[in-house]
């Protein structure tokens, strides 16, 4: 008998379709395989594959930009093109680099890998000591799955290592402590995993030895987040870091060997942590008073590490955050910390440097003044950085370029500048706020013609989520295939992410989040009040934790969208800690199986919120079967109860990609122009295509 991949509710919320998450249950399957037929038969065809051929030749360009790190002198770049949908992982010298075409050493094919082995190889990354040591662990994942197979390989022979160090697929990885010596934090074995999935335990496993006699040299309980640990060869002699993360935002930090660990810092949890050398540095998420001194929460605070070991704590604040400037990242270069701050969304850096005598301190200047400037150490090895950064600065019309700024030259010099992949002329970038339900001004960046025609096809995303910063970078799916066409493009900063610090993340996170999607329909309602558009005309995207927000969009301001793309994501929120990685996130959204905290959850659970007769717009659902961070049966779920509802409600599930829209190029353009093509569809923009 054929399976119903319409049910009806005969229980409302007794959640009848738990069976869709079993992910390779079969009645699970022939249900995905139906709705990926119907979502294909109306929105793929001929006009379909032209498209995405156009997005997959973009992304397959022999001069896109090869991105790329040092180790051991070399530069490696995993470089992905129709040839080589896997990848071919590559290396060659800096100042072969710097030539327009440059020559390349292949050190692995992935193609020929996945072929020769009968099996979806991806290499996710390598681990490896310092300098031109050969061996390295390589990463492979099935599909772009977040659980990895480790494999040893050598960089000399390029050939895996005959009865190297190999261990089935998990969760996890490994650090080098000496060429036979590593350090294993994996969810493989008996017990080793928490209730999210990750490392339980730090193993210390030598050469020869089975996997299973390994020696456990630091544990936590289960129901932490995971453990993990770092060898730091930073100092006179090396260290090892253990870290203990209790939950998405709080880590305890020990210091030990490679024998276990012996001093837990006495620090709070919830801070971002760096060491280099004889030096400490930490970024607070809330206020600390230490030694009479209360620092303010998104501080940078440094100090000598000796120092702090032996009892002081006259840290000295290398930065002080205000109500729309906040840190977003720092790390360290050749003895120099390099500090990653936007400024009322204006990307600026600054350079310290530590001495006996005090932290001094300048601005990286020089860098080209656009909507995006990212920085980053060349070298992968922290210990061997000689202070060369790479900068990759953009905006919505300006492709990226890569540069190196090297110490003691005048200023960046660039490397490679990416092709335009769509024309720009006549359009605009500009910045705007919204009025959100509570008076917070939000930002928004919107992309398009000069002038408003108050009926403009309007590209709607935004994230808000896990103090993560949304930046309009050059996107080349939707400036081809969407501004190109005569449409525009708004990216929204919600609260939830980053972009103005802790209390931006915290106004956004667990009972909070409802309000960040207050923040998305402001910006949508602001579009409407500024004669951009009308609501049928906006059309709305949003994955992962966006998934949340584009599920609340349809059931809690329908009237403001005219369709709705859902990637990868969340939505119910009652079991999402019972699925895969969800137990992760509590601290972000809390936990369902307190009272408490369902009073809120329920009130976002789109999937427990939606309810017949409503004016919700069409939706497209779409996840991969190999997402093992955010599970399937979300998007299945949602599918299946919005069509028995008799919703507009389509689903799509290609059989790989992991957390993202596929596993190569073609697919991940193919994933893309499906969604588009969708929202298109239901604005009613048919933009002159087929």
């Amino acid at each position: 008998m054929p399976i119903d991949d319409r049910p009806t509710t005969a229980a409302p919320d007794d959640d009848p379709y738990l069976w869709l998450e079993e992910i390779e249950g079969p009645r699970a399957l022939e249900f995905v395989d139906r709705q990926n037929r119907l979502t294909l038969d109306a929105f793929a065809g001929a006009g379909f594959e032209r498209d995405r051929d156009v997005l997959a030749a973009i992304y397959d360009r022999p001069d896109n930009i090869p991105y790329v790190g040092r180790r051991g002198g070399l530069l490696y770049n995993l470089w992905k093109d129709a040839e080589h949908p896997r990848g071919l992982w590559r290396r060659t010298t800096l100042n072969e680099f710097r030539k327009p075409d440059p020559s390349w050493e292949v050190v692995l094919d992935i193609d020929l890998l996945a072929a020769t082995e009968g099996e979806d190889w991806l290499l996710n990354w390598s681990s490896a000591l310092p300098g031109d040591a050969p061996r390295v662990i390589l990463n492979l994942s099935r599909g772009g799955s977040d659980a990895v197979t480790l494999r040893e390989f050598d960089l000399a022979t390029k050939r895996f290592v005959t009865d190297g160090f190999v261990l089935p697929e998990a969760k996890g990885g490994a650090a080098w402590v000496d060429a036979d010596t590593i350090l294993l934090a994996s969810a493989h074995g008996e017990g080793m995993a928490t209730s999210s999935g990750y490392a339980r335990t730090v193993r210390l496993w030598r050469r020869g030895e089975p996997v299973e006699r390994a020696s456990v040299v630091f544990e936590t309980t289960s129901d932490r987040m995971s453990i993990g640990c770092d060898v730091d060869r930073t100092g006179a002699t090396p260290r090892i870091w253990f870290v203990d993360q209790l939950d998405f935002f709080n880590f305890d930090i020990w210091l030990g060997t490679e024998s276990g660990a012996s001093l837990k810092l006495d620090l709070p949890s919830d801070i971002w942590l760096q060491i280099h050398g004889d030096w400490l540095v930490l970024k607070l998420r809330s206020a600390w008073t230490v030694a009479g001194v209360t620092h303010a929460a998104d501080a940078v605070l440094g100090i000598s590490l000796s120092a702090f070991l032996a009892g002081d704590r006259a840290f000295e604040v290398l930065f002080a955050p205000a109500p729309r400037r906040a840190l977003q990242d720092f790390f360290w270069a050749d003895g120099k910390l390099v500090l990653s701050i936007l400024d009322e969304l204006r990307p600026l850096f600054e350079i310290c440097t530590p001495s006996d005598a005090g932290w001094s301190r300048e601005r990286l200047r020089e860098l080209p003044d656009v909507g995006v400037v990212d920085v980053w150490r060349l070298d992968h090895h922290e210990s061997e950085s000689n202070g060369d950064l790479l900068a990759n600065a953009q905006d919505p019309l300006t492709p990226p370029s890569l540069m190196l700024i090297e110490p003691g030259v005048g200023g960046p010099t660039v490397l490679k500048r990416a092709p335009r992949t769509f024309t720009a002329d006549g359009f605009l970038v500009t910045q705007h706020e919204a009025i959100s339900i509570d008076g917070e001004r939000i930002p928004y960046v919107q992309t398009g013609p000069a002038g408003e025609s108050g009926d403009a096809p309007v590209h709607m995303s935004a994230y808000g989520g896990f103090g993560l910063a949304v930046k309009p970078y050059y996107n080349s799916a939707l400036g081809k295939l969407w501004l190109e066409r005569g449409g525009t493009i708004v990216q929204a900063n919600l609260r939830g992410g980053g972009e103005f610090g802790t209390r931006w993340h915290d106004a956004g996170r667990l009972a909070g989040k409802k309000l960040s999607h207050d923040d998305f329909a402001a910006v949508a309602a602001d579009l409407v009040r500024r004669g951009v558009t009308q609501p049928k005309r906006i059309a709305a995207e949003g994955g992962s934790n966006g998934g949340i927000l584009i599920t609340n969009m349809l059931t809690r301001y329908p009237e403001r969208f005219g369709a709705l793309f859902c990637t990868i994501p969340l939505i119910d929120m009652r079991r999402y800690t019972k699925l895969l990685a969800g137990a992760s996130w509590i601290a972000e959204y809390g936990d369902p199986d307190k009272a408490e905290a369902w009073e809120w959850l329920k009130t976002y659970s789109a999937y427990h919120a939606a309810k017949p007769g409503q004016p919700y717009p069409p939706i497209l659902i779409a996840t991969t079967r190999r997402d093992d961070r955010v599970h399937p049966g979300h998007a299945r779920k949602m599918a299946a109860k919005l069509q028995a509802m008799g919703y507009e409600a389509y689903f799509h599930e290609p059989a790989a990609g992991g957390h993202g829209y596929g596993k190569d190029n073609k697919e991940r353009a193919g994933f893309q122009v499906l969604g588009l093509r969708f929202l298109k569809s239901k604005i009613g923009w048919l933009d002159g295509e087929a």
